[in-house]
Formats: structure tokens, C-alpha cells, sequence
């Protein structure tokens, strides 16, 4: 990547040429849908093909890996919802409920670690950890999984295919490689940030989405997080940083609850448990893996992208709508703007100065970061729900 300061001036010289009276493309032409992003990382023993990719979707959707049957990936990661739920937090077995808010899948692909404290490596770790959360599938073990792909014909015969495995040989592993494998599928670019930027289509974006563009790599500083490079952009930098989320809710008590969960956790305690279990043990973040006092309160940057699509925000789903969002970014960390700033707030946190209008235009740009695939499928999917949450 290059220094902030040339990127800096590379897009400073896209504004000038573009036409700021523009209108937004209407007839976007045929393009890449992967314009804007990387090769996907590929691990070297699960590599993809499209019978595992397949077998990973009927996998990704059984909602027999769950203790009540109702429960499967899809569930709270639904492509009707950008792969997200449209919900503050996700429903499991028998509508219990937990402490954070679905992440998308869209794009998970490039992230270095996965869950909001990062506590998975890869998607083959996270994959294995809904089905035994006691809130989520509510299985006591993975055993009630293998006994149906073991019995199962048609996942008898896909895994045969696809691994050359059978009933007892036919493990755990192979189950999450095959999610992990669906999960890397979904990928997605080609947004009208996309054509403007990468391809230097200037209609892409219209007048208010340029100025929110110059806003989040200057004043916004938004960039310093969710990252864009010369020739490509992931939207986010995959660390982890307290931005005053769920934390000032509780920082007076955060001594008390960080000891109590490091000795639950000494005592054996499973974090992935405590975290959707314990709401105010939740709000400690990137703690509860690295046992760091100065990763109090932290959270994963998460992508950008299809963000106007994925409300609510942040990792409680606190935030119902983007300008919420930035709003809470200007006051420096904190909502409303008279709270009391966390004591463990990331240092690069700090009031934007940002004026009703140039909210705006931020917001304007955000909405510029939808891929279209998903844009027409939450648009076709919202007319048959109720309680959907209004993007």
C-alpha cells in the first residue's frame, strides 16, 4: 500500500476532474463484479472447486444443525439481508437471543481473523462454533452433525466426491471446509465507488457521494480504518480498535468484569460462550482473546461495503441507521455527544467538526459502496417480509 499522503493526492486529482453537476449512472456498462477487490486468499489444504462450493451451500443452509432444527447459517447470514439477519441480534434455537449483532459474510474472504474479537483465525474455525453455542444451534457437540452427513445419501455422496471420505472418516474438519469454501465464494465489487475510482468512470457517483469521498479520506479520517489502496479497496484494515461502543456503558465496572472473566476463562470457561451468553462480558471485545487491558472495548473494523444494506451497526447493533453512525464518529466516540468518553477509547478517536451537510454527503458516499447483485437482492426480498429493517 501506498503512503495515506500519495493516495491523498491521486484522488484529490479524481476530483478535480470530475464533473461535479454529474448525474449517477443509470445503465452502469458490464464490468467485473470483483472490480475493486483482491484475489481471494485460498488456503493451500482447502482449495476451491465447484462441487465443494456446492456442498458447502446445502451445508450453509441445513438448519438440522441445530438442537431444535429451526437454525442453520443462513439464518442469521441470509442473502435476502446481504448475508446478514436485519436484526440487533441474531435469533437461535427457540428464539433465545445473544449479545452482538450478525456480521456479513459478503466479502469475510479477505478478513485475517473472524467474530468481532477476531477469536477464529478462518472461516474453518468460525464455521464449527455456531452449531454448539448454547444460543445459537444449542448443540452439546458436533456429533449430531456428523451422524446426518454420515447417514444423509445425498451428503454421503457429495462428500465422497468431494473429499473421498465416508462415515467414520468423514470429520468435523471436512464439514467446516466445506462451509469455508461457500463462505469464500461470496464475494463482491463492482460498486459505483468501484467504476468512479477504479475504473475512473466519473458518473458513477454523484455530486453529494464525490464530496463524501474527499470527506472520508480528509476530515472523516475514515480512511485511516477502513482502508483503500491504489488499485483496490477491502474497506477495512482487520485490527481492532474501541471506538466507544457498548464500553462507556460500562467502563466504571470493566475491572471487576475483566477479572471475573479472565479467572472464568482460567477455570476453562469457553469464551465463544461467554461473550453471547454474558452481555456486559460481551462489551469487554478484543479482551477476551488477547487478555490485554489495552484491547479493552475493541472490535474488528469491519468492511464497508453493502453497508446501507446491512443496519443495524456496530458490533450490538446499536446504531439503527448510517448517519447514526457518523453522527457518533463526530461526537468523538460517544452517544448522545454529552456522554462521558470511555477511558480505553482508540487514540485516533476524536470529534470531526462535521458540519448537518457534510454528514450528508458521508453518508451519501457509504451508499456508494452496494454491490449490485445485492442491492437487487435485498430490493426483490423486502416486499415479502415484515419487521425488515428499512435501508
Amino acid at each position: 500500500m501506498r503512503l495515506l499522503s500519495v493516495l491523498t493526492l491521486s484522488i484529490t486529482a479524481l476530483f478535480a476532474q470530475a464533473q461535479t453537476t454529474a448525474a449517477p449512472e443509470t445503465n452502469p456498462p458490464a464490468a467485473n463484479p470483483l472490480l475493486g477487490l483482491p484475489p481471494v486468499p485460498i488456503p493451500a489444504d482447502n482449495p476451491q472447486t465447484p462441487a465443494k462450493i456446492a456442498l458447502g451451500d446445502k451445508l450453509f443452509h441445513d438448519a438440522r444443525f441445530s438442537i431444535d432444527g429451526t437454525v442453520s447459517c443462513a439464518t442469521c447470514h441470509s442473502e435476502k439481508h446481504a448475508f446478514t439477519d436485519g436484526k440487533q441480534f441474531s435469533t437461535g434455537h427457540h428464539g433465545l437471543t445473544g449479545t452482538r449483532n450478525a456480521p456479513t459474510v459478503v466479502n469475510a474472504a479477505f478478513y485475517t481473523s473472524q467474530f468481532w474479537d477476531g477469536r477464529e483465525p478462518d472461516l474453518e474455525g468460525q464455521s464449527k462454533q455456531p452449531p454448539v453455542n448454547p444460543v445459537e444451534g444449542g448443540l452439546a457437540n458436533h456429533e449430531p452433525i456428523l451422524q446426518i452427513v454420515r447417514t444423509d445419501p445425498d451428503y454421503k455422496k457429495a462428500f465422497t466426491e468431494v473429499f473421498g471420505v465416508a462415515d467414520a472418516k468423514l470429520t468435523m474438519d471436512h464439514v467446516a471446509k466445506a462451509i469455508a469454501s461457500f463462505e469464500r465464494s461470496i464475494v463482491s465489487g463492482n460498486s459505483p465507488f468501484d467504476r468512479y475510482y477504479i475504473q475512473g468512470d466519473k458518473r458513477a457517483l454523484n455530486a453529494a457521494q464525490v464530496r463524501g469521498f474527499q470527506l472520508f479520506i480528509d476530515q472523516g479520517r475514515c480512511v485511516s480504518c477502513h482502508t483503500i489502496e491504489n488499485d483496490q479497496a477491502l474497506f477495512t484494515d482487520s485490527k481492532f480498535h474501541n471506538i466507544g461502543i457498548g464500553i462507556n456503558a460500562i467502563q466504571d465496572d470493566v475491572p471487576r468484569l475483566a477479572g471475573a472473566f479472565l479467572e472464568a476463562k482460567a477455570k476453562g470457561g469457553d469464551v465463544d460462550q461467554i461473550v453471547l451468553t454474558e452481555k456486559k462480558s460481551s462489551e469487554l471485545g478484543r479482551f477476551a482473546v488477547t487478555d490485554k487491558m489495552t484491547a479493552i472495548g475493541a472490535f474488528k473494523t469491519p468492511t464497508l461495503r453493502n453497508i446501507d444494506l446491512t443496519a443495524p451497526y456496530m458490533h450490538d447493533g446499536s446504531l439503527k441507521t448510517l448517519k447514526e453512525v457518523v453522527i457518533h464518529y463526530n461526537n468523538g466516540g460517544v452517544t448522545p455527544v454529552d456522554a462521558k468518553v470511555n477511558d480505553f477509547l482508540s487514540g485516533g478517536i476524536r470529534p470531526l467538526n462535521l458540519t448537518e451537510a457534510q454528514i450528508n454527503d458521508l453518508v451519501e458516499f457509504l451508499k456508494a459502496l452496494t454491490s449490485p447483485q445485492f442491492a437487487q437482492a435485498v430490493t426483490a426480498a423486502a416486499p415479502q417480509e415484515t419487521g425488515h429493517v428499512s435501508h
